[in-house]
C-alpha cells in the first residue's frame, strides 16, 4: 500500500459514517508497523499510517459505539512468508528472536480477533494487539 493508497482508504472509511451504528472495526495489518524495515520501507510506512488511522477513527467513531482496533501479526506462516522457507539463516534469525522459538499458524490469530469482535472488549478502542509470539517486545 503506497501513501496515496492510505489516503484513499481514510476517503472510503470515513465517507459514508451517517448513520453509523454500533460495530466493531478490526484491522489487520504488520509488526512492521512498530517498527522499521530497511528492506520494506513504504510497505512499514503503509501499516504505520493504517495504525494511525485506526486510533484516529476509534476516537472519531467511540460516540457512535463502534470500536476500532488492530491486529498486528508478527512471523505467521503464510503464503505470503512461505517464501522465506527457502532462506534458512533468515527462519533461524526469525525464530531465535522470537520468545516462543516458533513461527506463528493464521489460526493462532484467531484469540484476538474474538476478543476484539466480542463485548469483552466493549471498552477497549483505538489498540494494536501483537500476535507475534513476543516478537515485538525481545
Amino acid at each position: 500500500m503506497s501513501a496515496f493508497d492510505l489516503s484513499g482508504r481514510v476517503a472510503v472509511v470515513t465517507g459514508g459514517n451517517a448513520g453509523i451504528g454500533q460495530g466493531k472495526v478490526i484491522n489487520i495489518e504488520s509488526m512492521y508497523s512498530l517498527f522499521g524495515s530497511p528492506s520494506s520501507i513504504a510497505y512499514a510506512a503503509s501499516k504505520g499510517g493504517i495504525v494511525q488511522l485506526t486510533k484516529s477513527l476509534a476516537t472519531a467513531w467511540a460516540a457512535h459505539g463502534i470500536n476500532v482496533n488492530t491486529i498486528l501479526p508478527g512471523w505467521i506462516e503464510t503464503d505470503m512468508t512461505a517464501p522465506i522457507n527457502d532462506q534458512p539463516a533468515m527462519v533461524q534469525q526469525i525464530v531465535s528472536r522470537t520468545p516462543f522459538g516458533i513461527m506463528g499458524r493464521i489460526d493462532e490469530m484467531a484469540g484476538a480477533v474474538v476478543f476484539l469482535a466480542s463485548t469483552g472488549s466493549n471498552f477497549v478502542t483505538g489498540v494494536s494487539v501483537p500476535v507475534d509470539g513476543g516478537y515485538s517486545v525481545a
